[in-house]
């Protein structure tokens, strides 16, 4: 009986396969075995394997087919830059690309605007026509920079909302051109560019309406008798005087029946104009006839009539300062946006400004913090909670106010106050005006609500008792 000789170089093993198979290229030498010692189960040596020798080696295979990618030379690298097919400031701003600075200066000509003052869109439509300008100016070196395509979007927007023209004149960046004598905005501006006073011009408000209700230059809330004549401005540019009257026969209350604006001389801007509204005669002219002041189409005072005998504004561009006049009901209300430098421009012998320094202690109907409900938490008579004038109650007169003056702040009270001192509606209607001239000229949006002092720490649930007691008390206050 013959026996087979075993090849040379085949060794028996675990992982030898059995049957015909392919033909594959030699393996490489097996990798020596890590030194730590094998795992051990029931006391016994476990056997390498077979399938995860059998993955690694096909594994070894395939990195052996699959080809080496390579990266390309850096000569290949310099040859397509050479070319023009790369370019290495891809990521990067084109240095000549000026965006930025268009966008700076529209800024700095557009900072100082505000939507409340007159010739506010044709001096923004002339920003935005410098901006469009600047962009067409340096489209070129911008391409592909999304800063200038977005610019470019905002700007026709911006033209869009605004109805501006396409065409017209632009502002400058160069403040001896823009600077305009009679306009203070611009000189201003001109001021900030020749490396002046860098802060854009602080703006104060003062506003009086119902009974009457004075909100000064400080924001101090006021309620006051001042009966007859009284200054609410008088600076080297202003002087602003109202009449008040008394609204009910034997109490202290008062409202304005008329009212008296003197814009003074000023250089090359405009002579000394005059207006005076009274009760049911709520003109749209100066006392000489006149609607405007200046020379030239763009006149540096005008009036403009918002509703026939009842709403005009007073719009002095050379002072930067607006002025509402209403009538509503019987009375007269007044709201004005003046800038601080030249509000406070006045001289000793002129501090009786109410719109300055308040009315005198003497002539006070509050606590002086603001409030109408000045006397809290006295107990009161029920019967006197009931009624407080024929036709409104407490909670009826909450109710009307409630419906124009969704907040609760110093203007609802002062609502409510007028309501149950005099039981004139018109009243009403008086302190929502205020609240929306407020609105309109007041610049600090934070400020625009003011709420009684004593309210603050007060628990929800007592505060409307507060209120209602504090109301009564400074009632029956105005009529002893």
């Amino acid at each position: 009986m013959m026996r087979k000789k075993r090849k040379r170089g085949a060794s028996p093993g675990p992982c030898r396969s059995h049957g015909p198979g392919p033909a594959t290229a030699p393996a490489p030498p097996p990798s020596p075995e890590p030194t730590r010692s094998a795992w051990t189960g029931m006391g016994l040596r476990a056997a390498p394997s077979c399938a995860a020798a059998a993955s690694a080696a096909a594994a070894g295979a395939e990195q052996r087919r699959r080809p080496r990618l390579c990266p390309p030379p850096l000569a290949l690298l310099l040859l397509l830059l050479s070319l023009g097919l790369l370019h290495a400031g891809d990521c990067q701003q084109p240095a000549q690309c000026r965006i930025q600075k268009c966008t700076t200066d529209f800024v700095s000509l557009t900072s100082h605007l505000n939507s409340a003052i007159d010739g506010f869109d044709s001096e923004f439509c002339k920003a935005l026509r410098a901006y469009a300008g600047c962009t067409q100016r340096t489209s070129k070196a911008c391409r592909g920079n999304l800063v200038y395509h977005s610019a470019v979007l905002g700007i026709s927007d911006l033209m869009s909302q605004r109805n501006c023209s396409k065409d017209g004149p632009t502002s400058s960046t160069n403040p001896e051109v823009t600077h305009d004598p009679c306009n203070y905005h611009s000189h201003t501006g001109a001021r900030e560019h020749r490396g002046g006073d860098q802060t854009p011009p602080n703006y104060l408000f003062c506003g009086l309406f119902g009974d009457p209700h004075l909100r000064t230059f400080k924001d101090h809330f006021q309620t006051c008798k001042v009966e007859g004549a009284w200054p609410l401005i008088d600076n080297n540019y202003l002087s602003v005087q109202v009449t008040n009257v008394p609204v009910v026969s034997g109490s202290s209350a008062t409202a304005t029946n008329k009212i008296t604006i003197i814009f003074k001389a000023h250089r090359e801007c405009t002579d000394q104009k005059v207006y005076q509204a009274v009760t049911d005669d709520l003109p749209a002219a100066f006392v000489d006839g006149s609607t405007s002041g200046g020379d030239g189409d763009t006149k540096s005072l005008r009036i403009v009539e918002r509703e026939s005998g009842r709403y005009v504004e007073m719009h002095a561009r050379y002072i930067g300062t607006t002025v509402f006049v209403r009538q509503l009901g019987r009375y007269l209300t007044l709201a004005i946006r003046m800038p601080e430098d030249l509000a406070m421009s006045y001289e000793e012998s002129q501090d009786l400004q109410l719109c300055v320094n308040g009315c005198p202690l003497g002539e006070r109907i509050d606590d002086g913090q603001g409030q109408v409900s000045a006397i809290l938490g006295h107990t009161l008579p029920r019967t006197s909670l009931t009624q407080a004038w024929p036709g409104y109650t407490l909670e009826t007169a909450n109710a009307q106010c409630h419906e124009k003056m969704p907040v609760k702040d110093i203007y609802f009270q002062s609502c409510v106050f007028d309501l149950l001192t005099t039981g004139d509606a018109n009243f009403t209607a008086a302190a929502h005006s205020a609240l929306e001239d407020v609105e309109a000229l007041h610049p600090r949006k934070e400020r625009w609500h003011i709420f009684p002092s004593s309210s603050r720490g007060t628990p929800r649930g007592g505060s409307r008792l507060s209120v209602s007691l504090g109301l009564t008390c400074l009632i029956l206050i105005v009529f002893l």
